[in-house]
Parts: structure tokens; sequence; C-alpha cells
């Protein structure tokens, strides 16, 4: 997927990414939207999600329109962009590893704080709702490999190939530049991670990502890790990561941003202390990228991101404003 271009205006339905040569942060133009945003006017329900994945988040909104969960309206906007062959960095025609397997990596958390996840799992197209799965029938909380998809296979999933030719051919390219080498790039970084508020006012939260292309065989990122690529407590707000997972690991960042908000900072201001606690401790943080999105319990969301950030905008679709970036709210 190509690096997405940045807006710089932003309003109290849409927020804006200014973009400087190392940092792109949200901003909002309008002091007396600004002043909206800062007493925290409720815009419920809602859902967010890192990048314009415009379908998932459509497809999100509709499940909270009805009057649905937000762990079902999470679960339901990942698994468009899992089956999108198109998105190189989530799913089914995923960028492989070195070795030119597609690995899968996914968590869900709910209200109630329960979580699920599974890592390196292969031959399995949703791997969002296996997490779900994993959360809700296993005494457990995570599962790998082989297990993951023997667990997926017995829940009734079906094992599909998930490299596309399309997929194949950019990996033995790859292969040919790099020397066989797992090379980071920033343009492999678009992992969906989508927050949810529903009509009850709870929170819930997932993330899904085919990881970094080309990685080595086994390697796991941030985002099927709680409290890294995402947590979610309900009495204060939910937090989710893109980018470089290894970073997003080290700092446990969507629970860091969590508990900021927890101390009265805006979802705003935790994410750009997130991206900072990471730029602080890395003098080579110009060359990867990261982000994260949050929501509060309010229904204020706010992003922050370094290198290729996630940029939003604005328009009508019949009744609703929808926002680029993966923002779908009822028009106000």
């Amino acid at each position: 997927m190509k690096r997405r271009k940045f807006l710089k205006r932003a309003s109290i339905t849409g927020l804006g990414l200014a973009v400087t040569p190392s940092i792109a942060s949200c901003t909002t133009e309008n002091k007396k939207e600004q002043k909206v945003a800062a007493i925290g006017k409720a815009v419920v329900p809602i859902t967010v999600a890192t990048w314009r994945f415009h379908n998932a988040t459509k497809a999100a909104w509709e499940v909270l329109e009805k009057g649905g969960t937000a762990i079902d309206a999470v679960e339901q906007g990942c698994r468009v962009e899992e089956a999108d062959v198109k998105n190189t960095t989530v799913g089914k025609g995923g960028a492989p590893d070195r070795d030119g397997n597609v690995t899968l990596d996914a968590c869900i958390m709910d209200k109630n704080g329960n979580y699920g996840a599974v890592v390196c799992m292969e031959n399995i197209v949703h791997p969002v709702s296996v997490a779900r799965k994993v959360m809700e029938e296993t005494p457990h909380v995570l599962l790998a490999g082989k297990g993951a998809e023997q667990f997926a296979v017995e829940q009734g999933f079906k094992r599909e190939k998930l490299l596309t030719e399309a997929s194949k051919k950019a990996w033995e390219k790859w292969k040919i530049k790099s020397e066989y080498k797992p090379i980071i790039n920033i343009e492999n970084h678009d992992t969906i991670g989508m927050l949810a508020i529903d009509k009850n006012g709870d929170i819930s939260g997932a993330c899904t990502t085919s990881g970094m292309a080309y990685k080595m065989a086994g390697r796991v990122g941030d985002s099927a890790v709680i409290g890294s690529g995402l947590f979610i407590d309900n009495s204060v707000g939910g937090a989710t990561a893109t980018g470089m997972g290894e970073e997003v690991l080290k700092t446990v960042g969507s629970y860091l941003i969590v508990e900021l908000m927890r101390q009265g900072r805006s979802p705003q201001e935790a994410c750009e202390e997130g991206v900072k606690r990471i730029v602080s401790s890395n003098p080579n943080y110009k060359n990867f990228q990261v982000g994260y999105v949050a929501l509060n319990k309010q229904g204020e969301y706010g992003c922050y991101c370094i290198h290729g950030g996630f940029g939003i905008s604005k328009y009508q679709e019949g009744k609703q404003t929808y926002i680029e970036s993966g923002s779908y709210i009822p028009k106000t």
C-alpha cells in the first residue's frame, strides 16, 4: 500500500495530520472547535481505526447503527480488511515472511477486559474471529502457530491459501533486491487497529495484521500482544497501534496511552506522549514508523504518528458524516 498523503485541516468531527520532517500530529485550526473538543462533547456510538480503511469502518458503523455491540463492530470491521487481497498488510494477500509464508497475528478485547489472540497463524483468513473464539471458548488468551490453526479448524474455520499471486511476485522480486535479508520497510506497516463505543457506552477493540513484510520466520510484532498493539479499559478508553511493532512492544504503548488518559490526558495528548516516549529513547526513530489512535469514554479521539501518518478528511454520504482515516459517526 502506498504511503498516505496528509491533511492539515481538522474539526470536531474530523482530525487532520500536519506533517513536519519527523513527526505528524493531529491539529485543530479553529479555536472555537478546540473549545468544544476540550469540554468533551460525546459522540456515541463511534468507531475509529488506523489508516483510511473506509470499508472497514463503514462495516463497523453499520453494526453500531443497528444497536450492535462494540465487540461485534470491531470484529466485523477488521474482517473486511482481512478478506481484502489488495491490502498487503492484513489477512489474505498479506506480504509473506522471508521464506514465503503468510503468517497472521490478531487480537480482540472486550468491555470486561477479556482478551483473545493468535500469533503466527497460517492458512486462516480471519484471525480476528479466531482470536475472539480463543477469548470466548477457551481458558487461554493466546494461541500460536499450528496450535492456533488447529483450533481454528476445530471451530469451523476453513483452511485457505493466503499467498496470492501478486504477493508472491512481490516477494520474489524482494528476494533478488534484498539478497534475502529482512530489511525494515516503513511502507509495510498498515496494520488495522479498530476501537468502538456502542450505544451503551461500552468500549471494545481489535487489531489484525500480516506483520512486517518479509520478516524473519516466527517474528511476532505488537498487534496481538495485549497492552502493546491494543488495550481497552472500559472505565477510561482504549488505544491501538500501527507501525514498527518492536518499538511499540518495548514501550507497551497502548497500555501507556490508556493510563495517561486515566490520569487526565486527552486522547490526543496521550497519543503524542506515547510517540514521544519512543522518539526520546531511540535515536534511529527517523528510520521507522509508529502511530497510535486513542478513544476515551466521552467519545473524544486522537492520533499521532512518526513518518507516514494517517491523514484524515471528511465528507457526507447520505445522512452520515464519514471521516476517511477510519471514523464513521452520525451526522450532528
